[in-house]
């Protein structure tokens, strides 16, 4: 679960906060830049970078995945096991790049929008930790202590990488004065 916790909640947090994609837009050709970014404003791309998507896949498959025999299958396999961990990774860099990511996406909703999927997906996950350490429709094979044990890290690890995504969250909002008229220019003697 520490693995887990690592690959899809912080290490996504801190690729994404590097601004990748800015990055990459400036290492690029106009021409070459401007073919990413037709891509990144197409239809799918912004299907699956808005917050309900990408919340969906995040934390959506965790419950797929600890309330069914897929993780068995995935755990019992390296090839399903290196799949999984691809998943959190790609997972948890959709989700962060959608609530906190400093890149720019052209369908984003605001910070408060932004804030609730973030709310859903902190309940989420503790009520996934709580039912998983309660042993409630658990499909996990391994002895009782380690699956609580794995539950507290997902409880109490996932809190403070969702604080951390708050505080990356919080530190780009700039909320807008509503009723500050524009200042008027000093008049110029002459």
């Amino acid at each position: 679960m520490a693995q887990h916790m690592l690959i899809g909640m912080y290490v996504p947090l801190l690729l994404v906060l590097a601004a990748p994609v800015t990055l990459l837009l400036r290492t690029l050709s106009p021409v070459r830049a401007r073919r990413v970014t037709g891509l990144l404003h197409s239809r799918p791309a912004r299907f699956v970078t808005h917050p309900a998507t990408a919340l969906a896949l995040s934390t959506g498959t965790l419950g797929v995945l600890y309330f069914t025999p897929l993780y068995n299958a995935a755990m019992g396999h390296p090839a399903g096991h290196w799949l999984m961990n691809a998943h959190f990774l790609a997972s948890g860099c959709l989700f962060a790049h959608a609530v906190a990511g400093p890149d720019p996406a052209p369908a984003r909703p605001g910070v408060p929008a932004r804030l609730v999927y973030l709310g859903v997906a902190i309940a989420a996950h503790a009520l996934i930790a709580q039912a998983m350490y309660g042993g409630f429709f658990v499909d996990i094979h391994a002895p009782v202590g380690q699956v609580r044990q794995g539950a507290e890290i997902m409880y109490y690890g996932g809190d403070i990488a969702e604080l951390l995504l708050a505080a990356a969250l919080g530190s780009t909002w700039r909320p807008e004065r509503r009723g500050a008229r524009p200042r008027a220019l000093p008049a110029v003697p002459g």
